[in-house]
Protein backbone atom coordinates (compact mmCIF):
# COMPACT_ATOMS: atom_id res chain seq x y z
CA UNK A 1 0.00 0.00 0.00
CA UNK A 2 1.18 3.52 -0.92
CA UNK A 3 0.47 6.74 0.05
CA UNK A 4 -0.77 9.92 -1.90
CA UNK A 5 -1.11 8.61 -4.41
CA UNK A 6 -2.21 10.77 -8.16
CA UNK A 7 -5.16 9.53 -9.22
CA UNK A 8 -4.74 10.77 -12.89
CA UNK A 9 -3.65 7.86 -14.27
CA UNK A 10 -6.61 6.24 -12.84
CA UNK A 11 -9.50 7.98 -14.49
CA UNK A 12 -10.09 8.53 -17.78
CA UNK A 13 -11.37 12.18 -17.40
CA UNK A 14 -7.93 12.79 -16.26
CA UNK A 15 -8.39 15.07 -13.68
CA UNK A 16 -6.01 15.33 -10.68
CA UNK A 17 -6.97 14.13 -7.26
CA UNK A 18 -5.06 12.89 -4.57
CA UNK A 19 -5.73 9.57 -2.63
CA UNK A 20 -4.72 9.14 1.07
CA UNK A 21 -3.67 5.63 0.29
CA UNK A 22 -3.35 3.13 -2.97
CA UNK A 23 -3.50 -0.19 -3.24
CA UNK A 24 -4.21 -2.65 -6.24
CA UNK A 25 -5.50 -6.33 -5.70
CA UNK A 26 -5.54 -9.27 -7.78
CA UNK A 27 -7.40 -11.71 -5.74
CA UNK A 28 -10.01 -11.82 -3.03
CA UNK A 29 -7.23 -12.88 -0.48
CA UNK A 30 -5.30 -10.00 -1.53
CA UNK A 31 -8.03 -7.93 -1.36
CA UNK A 32 -9.13 -8.59 2.49
CA UNK A 33 -5.51 -7.96 3.52
CA UNK A 34 -5.89 -4.58 2.17
CA UNK A 35 -8.91 -3.83 3.92
CA UNK A 36 -7.94 -4.81 7.40
CA UNK A 37 -4.82 -2.27 6.59
CA UNK A 38 -6.97 0.21 4.71
CA UNK A 39 -7.66 3.73 6.22
CA UNK A 40 -11.42 4.58 5.52
CA UNK A 41 -13.43 5.39 3.85
CA UNK A 42 -12.63 3.13 0.95
CA UNK A 43 -12.89 3.61 -2.79
CA UNK A 44 -13.16 0.64 -4.94
CA UNK A 45 -11.90 1.76 -8.91
CA UNK A 46 -11.94 -0.55 -12.04
CA UNK A 47 -11.20 1.12 -15.28
CA UNK A 48 -12.15 4.75 -13.84
CA UNK A 49 -14.02 4.83 -16.78
CA UNK A 50 -17.26 6.37 -15.22
CA UNK A 51 -16.09 8.29 -12.36
CA UNK A 52 -15.69 12.13 -11.37
CA UNK A 53 -13.33 13.42 -9.00
CA UNK A 54 -14.02 16.64 -7.84
CA UNK A 55 -11.96 16.45 -4.84
CA UNK A 56 -8.97 14.24 -2.89
CA UNK A 57 -10.08 10.66 -1.63
CA UNK A 58 -9.26 10.93 2.14
CA UNK A 59 -9.39 7.27 2.57
CA UNK A 60 -7.91 4.25 0.72
CA UNK A 61 -8.38 3.43 -3.38
CA UNK A 62 -8.66 -0.07 -3.70
CA UNK A 63 -7.68 -0.93 -7.80
CA UNK A 64 -9.45 -4.26 -8.72
CA UNK A 65 -7.05 -6.53 -10.56
CA UNK A 66 -9.02 -9.91 -9.89
CA UNK A 67 -8.62 -11.58 -13.26
CA UNK A 68 -9.43 -14.58 -14.87
CA UNK A 69 -12.44 -16.30 -17.52
CA UNK A 70 -13.62 -19.71 -17.18
CA UNK A 71 -16.68 -21.28 -18.30
CA UNK A 72 -18.56 -22.74 -14.77
CA UNK A 73 -21.04 -24.75 -16.47
CA UNK A 74 -22.62 -26.15 -20.07
CA UNK A 75 -26.02 -26.24 -21.06
CA UNK A 76 -27.51 -27.31 -24.49
CA UNK A 77 -27.15 -23.98 -26.74
CA UNK A 78 -25.65 -21.91 -23.66
CA UNK A 79 -23.20 -21.70 -21.30
CA UNK A 80 -22.24 -19.67 -17.87
CA UNK A 81 -19.04 -17.86 -18.25
CA UNK A 82 -17.32 -16.48 -14.94
CA UNK A 83 -14.97 -13.34 -15.28
CA UNK A 84 -12.61 -11.82 -12.64
CA UNK A 85 -13.93 -8.05 -11.50
CA UNK A 86 -10.71 -6.72 -12.38
CA UNK A 87 -10.91 -8.05 -16.41
CA UNK A 88 -11.55 -5.25 -19.06
CA UNK A 89 -14.96 -5.45 -20.27
CA UNK A 90 -14.16 -4.61 -23.94
CA UNK A 91 -11.61 -7.99 -23.33
CA UNK A 92 -14.53 -10.23 -22.02
CA UNK A 93 -16.93 -9.02 -25.57
CA UNK A 94 -13.41 -10.30 -27.53
CA UNK A 95 -13.07 -13.63 -25.73
CA UNK A 96 -16.82 -14.30 -26.01
CA UNK A 97 -17.16 -13.53 -29.57
CA UNK A 98 -13.77 -15.45 -30.31
CA UNK A 99 -15.55 -18.38 -28.93
CA UNK A 100 -18.57 -17.79 -31.12
CA UNK A 101 -20.52 -16.60 -28.06
CA UNK A 102 -23.56 -14.80 -28.00
CA UNK A 103 -25.18 -11.96 -25.42
CA UNK A 104 -22.97 -9.54 -25.18
CA UNK A 105 -21.89 -8.39 -28.75
CA UNK A 106 -23.91 -5.30 -28.34
CA UNK A 107 -21.84 -4.03 -25.24
CA UNK A 108 -18.33 -3.76 -27.42
CA UNK A 109 -16.30 -1.12 -26.62
CA UNK A 110 -18.03 0.19 -23.45
CA UNK A 111 -15.02 1.38 -21.17
CA UNK A 112 -14.40 -0.06 -17.66
CA UNK A 113 -13.99 -3.10 -15.79
CA UNK A 114 -16.50 -6.67 -15.64
CA UNK A 115 -16.84 -5.69 -11.85
CA UNK A 116 -18.05 -2.38 -12.79
CA UNK A 117 -21.07 -3.43 -15.00
CA UNK A 118 -23.50 -4.54 -12.89
CA UNK A 119 -23.72 -1.31 -10.69
CA UNK A 120 -24.78 0.54 -13.29
CA UNK A 121 -26.10 -2.13 -15.80
CA UNK A 122 -24.34 -1.14 -18.64
CA UNK A 123 -26.11 -1.39 -21.64
CA UNK A 124 -26.20 -0.43 -25.39
CA UNK A 125 -28.09 -0.73 -28.39
CA UNK A 126 -30.72 -2.31 -27.31
CA UNK A 127 -29.01 -5.02 -25.19
CA UNK A 128 -28.63 -4.91 -21.27
CA UNK A 129 -26.35 -6.37 -18.70
CA UNK A 130 -29.29 -8.11 -16.83
CA UNK A 131 -30.40 -9.60 -20.66
CA UNK A 132 -27.34 -12.40 -19.90
CA UNK A 133 -26.82 -11.86 -15.54
CA UNK A 134 -26.49 -14.85 -13.38
CA UNK A 135 -24.86 -13.91 -10.48
CA UNK A 136 -22.00 -11.75 -8.97
CA UNK A 137 -19.41 -12.45 -6.06
CA UNK A 138 -18.56 -9.41 -4.07
CA UNK A 139 -16.38 -8.88 -0.57
CA UNK A 140 -17.73 -6.51 1.65
CA UNK A 141 -15.53 -3.58 2.32
CA UNK A 142 -16.37 -3.43 6.01
CA UNK A 143 -16.01 -7.00 7.17
CA UNK A 144 -14.12 -9.09 3.81
CA UNK A 145 -17.54 -11.23 3.83
CA UNK A 146 -17.69 -12.64 0.16
CA UNK A 147 -21.14 -13.14 -1.02
CA UNK A 148 -22.85 -14.16 -4.09
CA UNK A 149 -25.69 -12.29 -5.32
CA UNK A 150 -28.33 -13.39 -7.59
CA UNK A 151 -29.97 -11.61 -10.97
CA UNK A 152 -32.98 -10.44 -8.46
CA UNK A 153 -31.10 -9.57 -5.53
CA UNK A 154 -28.96 -6.75 -7.68
CA UNK A 155 -32.17 -5.14 -8.51
CA UNK A 156 -31.29 -3.97 -11.90
CA UNK A 157 -32.95 -1.15 -13.68
CA UNK A 158 -31.79 1.61 -16.57
CA UNK A 159 -28.49 2.25 -15.65
CA UNK A 160 -29.37 1.46 -11.94
CA UNK A 161 -28.67 -1.55 -9.63
CA UNK A 162 -28.78 -1.97 -5.78
CA UNK A 163 -24.92 -1.14 -5.94
CA UNK A 164 -25.95 2.63 -6.85
CA UNK A 165 -28.75 2.71 -4.11
CA UNK A 166 -28.50 0.90 -0.67
CA UNK A 167 -25.33 -0.87 -1.41
CA UNK A 168 -23.48 1.99 -2.74
CA UNK A 169 -20.14 1.89 -1.68
CA UNK A 170 -20.62 -1.13 0.58
CA UNK A 171 -19.00 -3.92 -1.91
CA UNK A 172 -16.03 -4.62 -4.26
CA UNK A 173 -17.68 -6.92 -7.12
CA UNK A 174 -14.90 -9.62 -7.48
CA UNK A 175 -16.45 -12.06 -10.26
CA UNK A 176 -19.47 -11.87 -12.36
CA UNK A 177 -21.25 -14.86 -14.55
CA UNK A 178 -23.09 -14.61 -17.67
CA UNK A 179 -25.12 -16.77 -19.59
CA UNK A 180 -23.93 -16.80 -22.78
CA UNK A 181 -25.86 -18.70 -26.18
CA UNK A 182 -23.58 -21.11 -28.00
CA UNK A 183 -25.97 -21.42 -31.12
CA UNK A 184 -29.67 -20.41 -32.13
CA UNK A 185 -28.85 -16.75 -30.96
CA UNK A 186 -30.87 -13.93 -29.79
CA UNK A 187 -29.08 -11.34 -32.18
CA UNK A 188 -30.12 -7.86 -31.90
CA UNK A 189 -29.91 -5.81 -35.08
CA UNK A 190 -32.59 -2.98 -34.95
CA UNK A 191 -31.36 -0.39 -32.10
CA UNK A 192 -29.34 2.90 -33.32
CA UNK A 193 -27.30 2.47 -36.53
CA UNK A 194 -26.48 -1.43 -36.13
CA UNK A 195 -28.43 -2.59 -39.06
CA UNK A 196 -27.33 -0.06 -40.95
CA UNK A 197 -23.61 -0.47 -40.54
CA UNK A 198 -24.09 -4.05 -41.26
CA UNK A 199 -25.12 -3.31 -44.51
CA UNK A 200 -22.46 -1.19 -44.89
CA UNK A 201 -20.42 -3.94 -44.64
CA UNK A 202 -21.55 -6.34 -46.63
CA UNK A 203 -23.17 -8.11 -44.26
CA UNK A 204 -27.03 -10.15 -44.60
CA UNK A 205 -26.42 -13.07 -42.01
CA UNK A 206 -24.48 -11.57 -39.32
CA UNK A 207 -22.81 -13.61 -35.81
CA UNK A 208 -22.47 -11.89 -32.92
CA UNK A 209 -18.58 -11.25 -34.05
CA UNK A 210 -20.10 -9.61 -37.28
CA UNK A 211 -22.83 -7.69 -34.72
CA UNK A 212 -19.39 -6.72 -32.13
CA UNK A 213 -17.90 -5.35 -35.38
CA UNK A 214 -20.56 -2.88 -36.17
CA UNK A 215 -20.73 -1.50 -32.58
CA UNK A 216 -17.18 -0.32 -32.39
CA UNK A 217 -17.34 0.74 -35.93
CA UNK A 218 -20.16 3.06 -34.73
CA UNK A 219 -18.56 3.88 -31.18
CA UNK A 220 -15.31 4.74 -32.18
CA UNK A 221 -17.00 7.54 -35.05
CA UNK A 222 -18.86 9.23 -32.15
CA UNK A 223 -17.02 8.12 -28.93
CA UNK A 224 -13.44 9.99 -28.44
CA UNK A 225 -10.84 7.91 -27.25
CA UNK A 226 -9.86 8.48 -23.33
CA UNK A 227 -6.37 7.93 -24.00
CA UNK A 228 -6.58 11.09 -26.54
CA UNK A 229 -8.74 13.37 -24.91
CA UNK A 230 -10.43 13.23 -21.17
CA UNK A 231 -13.56 11.84 -20.88
CA UNK A 232 -16.08 9.27 -18.97
CA UNK A 233 -18.10 8.01 -21.51
CA UNK A 234 -22.12 9.21 -21.58
CA UNK A 235 -22.58 11.87 -18.56
CA UNK A 236 -25.90 11.80 -18.22
CA UNK A 237 -28.86 9.10 -18.68
CA UNK A 238 -31.08 9.09 -21.32
CA UNK A 239 -34.61 10.34 -19.66
CA UNK A 240 -37.67 8.50 -19.95
CA UNK A 241 -41.23 11.03 -20.01
CA UNK A 242 -44.36 10.45 -19.63
CA UNK A 243 -46.84 10.81 -22.81
CA UNK A 244 -47.77 14.81 -21.76
CA UNK A 245 -44.07 15.70 -21.71
CA UNK A 246 -43.32 13.98 -24.83
CA UNK A 247 -46.46 15.31 -26.96
CA UNK A 248 -45.17 18.61 -26.20
CA UNK A 249 -41.59 18.00 -27.29
CA UNK A 250 -43.24 16.05 -30.26
CA UNK A 251 -45.30 19.01 -31.18
CA UNK A 252 -42.15 21.65 -31.35
CA UNK A 253 -40.03 18.64 -32.59
CA UNK A 254 -41.68 16.14 -34.96
CA UNK A 255 -38.58 14.26 -35.81
CA UNK A 256 -37.78 14.14 -32.32
CA UNK A 257 -35.83 10.94 -31.70
CA UNK A 258 -37.33 8.64 -29.36
CA UNK A 259 -38.09 5.27 -28.31
CA UNK A 260 -41.20 4.15 -26.88
CA UNK A 261 -41.13 1.87 -23.65
CA UNK A 262 -43.44 -1.00 -22.36
CA UNK A 263 -44.85 1.22 -19.60
CA UNK A 264 -45.88 3.74 -21.70
CA UNK A 265 -43.19 6.18 -20.78
CA UNK A 266 -40.70 7.65 -23.87
CA UNK A 267 -37.19 7.02 -24.02
CA UNK A 268 -35.55 10.48 -25.40
CA UNK A 269 -32.06 10.81 -25.96
CA UNK A 270 -29.95 13.10 -23.41
CA UNK A 271 -27.74 14.05 -26.30
CA UNK A 272 -30.33 15.53 -28.59
CA UNK A 273 -32.05 17.53 -25.91
CA UNK A 274 -28.24 18.47 -24.94
CA UNK A 275 -27.90 19.72 -28.36
CA UNK A 276 -31.38 21.45 -28.97
CA UNK A 277 -29.77 23.83 -26.06
CA UNK A 278 -26.64 24.85 -27.96
CA UNK A 279 -23.96 22.69 -26.08
CA UNK A 280 -22.89 20.21 -28.78
CA UNK A 281 -18.88 21.08 -29.21
CA UNK A 282 -19.17 24.01 -27.09
CA UNK A 283 -16.23 24.95 -25.05
CA UNK A 284 -16.27 26.79 -21.76
CA UNK A 285 -12.50 26.74 -20.74
CA UNK A 286 -10.77 23.17 -20.29
CA UNK A 287 -14.14 21.54 -20.44
CA UNK A 288 -16.38 21.29 -22.97
CA UNK A 289 -19.30 18.67 -24.92
CA UNK A 290 -17.42 16.67 -28.01
CA UNK A 291 -18.31 17.77 -30.91
CA UNK A 292 -19.40 14.35 -32.50
CA UNK A 293 -21.90 13.18 -29.57
CA UNK A 294 -23.11 15.79 -26.76
CA UNK A 295 -24.12 13.36 -24.37
CA UNK A 296 -19.98 13.02 -23.50
CA UNK A 297 -17.92 16.03 -21.76
CA UNK A 298 -14.67 15.87 -22.64
CA UNK A 299 -11.05 17.31 -21.00
CA UNK A 300 -9.36 19.73 -23.04
CA UNK A 301 -6.42 19.60 -20.83
CA UNK A 302 -5.67 20.99 -17.48
CA UNK A 303 -9.55 20.81 -16.46
CA UNK A 304 -10.40 20.12 -13.16
CA UNK A 305 -13.04 17.73 -11.48
CA UNK A 306 -14.95 20.98 -10.55
CA UNK A 307 -14.80 22.42 -13.87
CA UNK A 308 -16.54 19.65 -15.62
CA UNK A 309 -19.35 19.13 -12.95
CA UNK A 310 -20.18 22.99 -13.43
CA UNK A 311 -20.35 22.02 -17.45
CA UNK A 312 -22.93 19.31 -16.21
CA UNK A 313 -24.57 20.99 -13.95
CA UNK A 314 -25.08 24.35 -16.89
CA UNK A 315 -25.90 21.53 -19.02
CA UNK A 316 -28.96 19.84 -16.91
CA UNK A 317 -30.19 23.76 -16.22
CA UNK A 318 -30.50 24.91 -19.59
CA UNK A 319 -32.26 21.29 -20.65
CA UNK A 320 -34.33 21.72 -17.51
CA UNK A 321 -35.63 25.15 -18.57
CA UNK A 322 -36.11 24.52 -21.95
CA UNK A 323 -37.98 21.08 -22.01
CA UNK A 324 -38.80 20.49 -18.17
CA UNK A 325 -36.27 17.33 -18.14
CA UNK A 326 -34.49 16.47 -15.31
CA UNK A 327 -31.06 14.96 -16.29
CA UNK A 328 -29.75 12.75 -13.84
CA UNK A 329 -25.95 12.02 -14.28
CA UNK A 330 -24.68 8.45 -15.23
CA UNK A 331 -21.41 9.54 -13.81
CA UNK A 332 -20.71 8.56 -10.23
CA UNK A 333 -19.34 11.86 -8.86
CA UNK A 334 -17.36 12.20 -5.52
Amino acid sequence: MTHNVSLRPYNTFGVEATAAAFVEVASVDELRAALRQATRPVLVLGGGSNILFTQDWPGTVVRNRIRGIEVVRRFPHRLWVRAGGGEVWHDLVLWAVRQGLGGIENLSLIPGSVGAAPVQNIGAYGVELKDVFVSLEAVELATGHLRRFTRRECRFGYRDSIFKQHEKGRWCITAVTLSLTTDRHRLNTSYGDVARTLASMGVAHPTPADISEAVVRIRQTKLPDPAIIGNCGSFFKNPEVGPEVWENIRQQYPNAPHYPLPNGHIKVPAGWLIEQCGWKGRRVGNVGCYEKQSLVLVNHGGATGQEAYALAQAIAHSVAERFGIALEPEVNVL
